[in-house]
């Protein structure tokens, strides 16, 4: 069968769907998937072994340059690339205008969320069978049971979850220790963020803990906060600047992760880390990385007991027998 799948954005949202299509490779008789993402979360899909073919989009790109002659020739591009296979089925996982759009111009019968389940109703109009999966649950499980229903077959137990990916190598960085933890403190949104003052004091007990401290960052606020927090900190490493190829092989290769509600940490689920989420803001049930039921613990943290650094750290130090001090 051969399978379009389209989830552009966000990261999160992209390795959410990576359980689905495990599942629905071992329902799906020669099951041949191409996936539609935005070109800057192009890795991912890449690390699932039943996808065969990555195409690339850049509409927010594309949204910032439309006078510029060169976008409409990667626009054609974009859709000669869509229109050179036949799909079995065209499904939109996303259930967005931007993502029906996508939809439209593929060649094969359409599928996404009904109205109600879609985060934009409109987007339902492009679609031939549209499909409930209740907006409560996790994103997760509302992706498995979406493509459970357009493939027709029956969606499984939560225990039986995979990621199905092959991690990328590891990404050296000088500097950092071997045993590293990766600290995700950056996010989209303010009200997600864990305090500044509490990481101090969390990467102080981290690193007494005999592990280094690697610090991501996406922008110039994040790796201002980076260098903070790095400052004056024995084995706390401020990365450079990298891509998500190389920040999946910095995470793979980690002892563990700490981390807000960012897709980064979802990832990190993907490559069966152990690790804590913080999650001052976002209920977990919803928003939380979830584990493979055999793999390392990841916990989740939301209430306000838990979340001082001193809990944290303990929750975290408990993961690692080996170093608690």
């Amino acid at each position: 069968m051969n399978l379009l799948v389209i989830k552009m954005t966000s990261l999160g949202d992209v390795v959410h769907l990576l359980p689905a299509l495990s599942e629905a490779a071992g329902h799906v008789p020669d099951l041949r998937v191409d996936w539609v993402v935005e070109e800057g979360f192009a890795a991912i899909p890449a690390w699932h072994p039943v996808v065969a073919r990555v195409i690339p989009s850049a509409l927010r790109r594309w949204r910032r340059n439309l006078g510029q002659r060169a976008t409409w020739a990667e626009i054609a591009t974009f859709r000669h690339t869509l229109q050179t296979r036949e799909y079995d089925l065209v499904l939109d996982a996303q259930g967005l205008i931007k993502s029906a759009w996508v939809a439209s111009l593929a060649r094969g019968p359409r599928a996404g969320l009904a109205r109600g389940s879609a985060r934009e109703p409109l987007a339902c109009l492009a679609y031939a069978r549209r499909y409930l999966a209740p907006r409560e649950l996790h994103a997760i499980s509302r992706n498995r049971l979406l493509a459970a229903q357009a493939l027709g077959y029956p969606m499984g137990a939560e225990a039986g979850l995979r990621y199905g990916v092959t991690a990328p190598a590891p990404y050296p960085v000088a500097g950092l220790a071997a045993d590293y933890v990766v600290c995700l403190h950056g996010t989209a949104r303010a009200e997600k963020e864990y305090p500044e003052s509490d990481w101090m004091d969390l990467l102080a007990r981290i690193t007494a803990l005999g592990l280094g401290v690697a610090l991501p960052w996406g922008n110039a606020r994040e790796k201002a906060r980076a260098e903070r927090l790095a400052a004056n900190l024995a084995g706390a490493i401020v990365l450079p600047k990298l891509g998500l190829a190389e920040l999946g092989g910095l995470i793979a290769a980690a002892r563990g992760v700490i981390g807000v509600d960012t897709g980064l940490m979802h990832l990190a689920a993907a490559f069966r880390k152990p690790g804590v989420g913080l999650y001052p803001a976002t209920p977990p049930a919803r928003f939380g990385a979830y584990a493979e039921a055999d793999a390392p613990a990841l916990i989740n943290l939301s209430r306000p007991e838990e979340l001082t650094p001193a809990a944290v750290a303990t929750t975290f130090s408990r993961l690692f027998p080996g170093h608690s001090r």
